[in-house]
């Protein structure tokens, strides 16, 4: 795979926003091994879905209500079709079976918003992890991208970034600040950190 770049597909359920945080990365030379040749949303109101369009990227609509149980077989056969090296899952509310995670082995990355392991796992999501933060009173939060495995936010680190939690935060002003400062750093990092292996190694 040497001078190729690696294709990846980003997974979605919502507004998108590290999926943008991407395909600005990937304008901007960041991301210079890979790119970005499919997004999947399995939400047909996803704003992910617009912003992938308006860069100019092929866009798949998968939901469990159109596929039912083979939703995840459905998914597996796009990516496949695309010929996909990496997958980024980015904002996408789904847990990934075995079958699902295995494979694609070291080929799906995920960005949580917390210093994994505080604050993950199954339930940490959305609102819900700065939620858990300010209850507990911690000074530092952040945001961690790992490899995903069949456990929710059980697989091997790959970055993380430390963001300051300050005493008048609400659960949403610490979720913005999270993205700004840590999130959409990492994410694209991380990405390009994978696709450089993949592309020099054509494995992990």
């Amino acid at each position: 795979m040497k001078n190729k770049k690696a294709r990846i597909a980003v997974l979605v359920s919502g507004g998108g926003t590290n999926l943008q945080a991407i395909i600005d990365a990937q304008k901007s030379g960041v991301i210079k091994s890979g790119e970005i040749t499919l997004v999947i949303s399995n939400k047909k109101d996803a704003y992910a879905l617009i912003r992938a369009e308006e860069a100019g990227i092929k866009t798949a609509l998968i939901t469990r209500q159109d596929y039912g149980k083979k939703f995840e077989k459905r998914i597996i056969d796009v990516l496949k079709d695309n010929n996909t090296d990496l997958i980024v899952l980015a904002g996408f509310m789904v847990i990934l079976s075995r079958e699902f995670t295995e494979t694609f082995k070291n080929r799906i990355i995920n960005v949580h918003p917390s210093l994994i392991p505080s604050f993950c796992g199954e339930g940490f999501f959305g609102l819900r992890v700065h939620e858990a933060v300010l209850r507990k009173g911690v000074k530092v939060t952040g945001a961690t991208v790992h490899f995903v495995n069949e456990i929710p936010d059980g697989g091997e680190i790959i970055e993380q970034k430390a963001v300051r939690v300050y005493p008048n935060d609400t659960p949403e002003k610490l979720q913005k600040r999270v993205m700004r400062q840590a999130e959409w750093i990492i994410l694209p990092k991380a990405v390009e950190i994978i696709s450089e292996r993949i592309v020099n190694n054509g494995n992990l």
